[in-house]
């Protein structure tokens, strides 16, 4: 006969689940790597919904979904069709700035600025996925940045946003405001008069500038103001007011700023710098967590990547908000006391990772062309993957060229492609770029010189001139297949191909990275690696097929 082993009650209460501790989740930053900048989130039931600026690109402000703030799948694009706007004529760093989504009573709303045209609008939808509707313009809401906060207690929206300094009149440069208007939800416009809630920053003695990317919490009774300031470079950071009104007045944190990097050293080991333009939202665990924008330098203030987007979690003491960092750097990984939830279908976003996307079924959401999308210019052949006729346009004007691009999302990475093409002229090239803007790329091209087929690398001419040849190699042989790659590795790239698919050539190595960083081209962007056709300003009668679209990622700061 068994012996029966009764457990002590303190064992049996310890393996309750109501006893045993949740289940911890590591969140790796950056959450999404690469040109990922301005977040926005917003928490519905057990969703959240992230958005990112996206410029000149189209289609744009991607939709990110997720459960757990660590893994995310991009299920739509807020601007999908040329009828809500295109970005024709504008530098690729124009465009879209900084949108803000937002959700109440079954609606989601996104308030963004185009730049040079439209100015702030509004657009809505009952589903994040889309469709979303065609843009209603703000004309009242005069600067940059929006955002909407519903006050649901008093079913109350406000839609605040940086703006020109008192009677337009700065006392120094970069001198801002941050104000507001009353927002009627329902007939998307302002109402009323608008109200300053704050005159250049958390102390305007000391002259601070560009306040910017303002949003709204409430807890506790109180209503937090928090914004960027000094500027989204090296001297960005968070501040942080509060009020008993959503209209102020609003008195600055003492401990201001709540975040920066500025003060650390330079020389650093793998160093997040220009943190801020930072938004609240509540966990999974029901803690306050932050996500915001900063960049990952390969040296200095060099970087390739763009502005990317972090997490790290809030503590608040005594009714002020504080970022826990763990020290005072942004660390590449936090817990979370709650289960990690996988997406099906999900292109990896953090960490070090690879991906192939076959061509052949069509293209990712994340997928990127140049200020529109024209469909007569290329389709997908279930054979030959994307097919891109050759146009006149050329990425280093201010059309639509024949580009798909994905993002560059580490320091260390690789895209590869199997392309099919055969140039009937010199004028006519295709390839893969690195593209940082319209002014600095490189250009991996099949094309033609002086009768025989060629591999070239092209170096764009940031004075508009024509583009200069880094290397030329002859190809032999008449398979119309060849293999291309773009390798970065920190502050150079190295470029390659091959014919039978196995053994790679090397085009050029060792090429100057920093020409593609935004720290020398300029500008709010983060670089692409593009799939690129052109008949350089000639008419041309072809095309150029792509198989696949490998990438990969390997960050030294990401390996075991």
């Amino acid at each position: 006969m068994k012996k029966i082993v009764l457990l002590p009650l303190v064992l049996l209460l310890f393996l309750s689940p109501k006893y045993t501790k949740a289940q911890s989740t590591t969140i790796v930053n950056p959450i999404l790597t690469g040109f990922y900048p301005d977040p926005s989130i917003v928490k519905v039931d057990t969703d959240y919904y992230l958005i990112n600026s996206t410029f000149s690109y189209f289609p744009g402000i991607p939709v990110m979904h997720s459960k757990d703030l660590k893994n995310w799948k991009q299920v739509g694009n807020v601007i999908h069709r040329p009828s809500q706007m295109d970005f024709m004529g504008e530098r690729m760093t124009r465009g879209l700035f900084a949108p803000a989504i937002s959700y109440y009573k079954g609606i989601f709303y996104v308030s963004c600025t185009d730049i040079d045209n439209m100015g702030n609008f509004v657009v809505t939808a009952t589903d994040p996925v889309g469709p979303w509707s065609d843009p209603v313009q703000l004309p009242e809401v005069r600067g940059i940045d929006p955002s909407i906060y519903f006050d649901k207690e008093n079913d109350k929206a406000y839609i605040l946003y940086n703006s020109d300094a008192p009677d337009n009149k700065p006392l120094y440069s970069g001198h801002r405001t941050i104000r507001m208007y009353e927002f009627d939800y329902k007939n998307l416009k302002v109402v009323g008069e608008e109200t300053q809630l704050v005159n250049g920053g958390v102390d305007i003695s000391q002259k601070p500038v560009w306040i910017e990317g303002p949003h709204i919490w409430k807890r506790n009774g109180w209503y937090y103001l928090y914004a960027a300031e000094g500027g989204t470079s090296v001297n960005h950071s968070e501040v942080v007011f509060r009020s008993k009104s959503p209209k102020g007045p609003y008195v600055a944190y003492e401990n201001n700023p709540i975040l920066t990097q500025r003060h650390l050293p330079e020389d650093r080991e793998n160093p997040i710098t220009s943190t801020g333009h930072a938004q609240f939202v509540e966990g999974p665990d029901g803690k306050t967590y932050s996500i915001f924008l900063a960049v990952r330098p390969y040296e200095g203030d060099y970087y390739n990547t763009g502005r990317e987007t972090f997490i790290a979690p809030i503590e608040w003491k005594n009714d002020w908000p504080h970022f826990d960092l763990g020290g005072e750097e942004v660390k590449y990984a936090y817990e979370g006391d709650y289960k990690e939830i996988l997406q099906e279908g999900a292109l990896p976003q953090s960490g070090n990772f690879e991906y192939t996307l076959d061509l052949k079924k069509g293209l990712d959401p994340s997928m990127l062309f140049m200020r529109t999308v024209d469909s007569s210019s290329f389709s997908i052949s279930k054979k030959h993957g994307l097919v891109l006729k050759l146009k006149p346009e050329t990425i280093a004007e201010y059309g639509n060229p024949s580009f798909v691009g994905k993002r560059q999302q580490h320091l260390y990475s690789r895209a590869e492609t199997e392309m099919q093409f055969r140039a009937q002229s010199e004028s006519e090239k295709a390839g893969l770029v690195a593209f940082q803007n319209e002014e600095h790329f490189y250009f991996l091209a099949l094309s033609q010189k002086e009768g025989q087929r060629v591999i070239q690398l092209y170096k764009s001419n940031p004075d508009g001139g024509e583009m200069e040849e880094l290397a030329a190699v002859p190809l032999k042989g008449q398979n119309d297949e060849i293999k291309l790659a773009i390798e970065s590795k920190g502050d150079v790239y190295s470029f390659q191909y091959s014919i039978n698919g196995k053994d790679w050539q090397l085009v050029k190595d060792d090429v100057d990275a920093k020409f593609l960083s935004t720290k020398e081209a300029g500008g709010f962007i983060g670089c692409l690696y593009g799939m690129y056709a052109t008949s350089s300003g000639e008419k041309a009668n072809n095309s150029a097929s792509f198989e696949y679209l490998k990438y990969t990622g390997n960050d030294p700061v990401f390996r075991d």
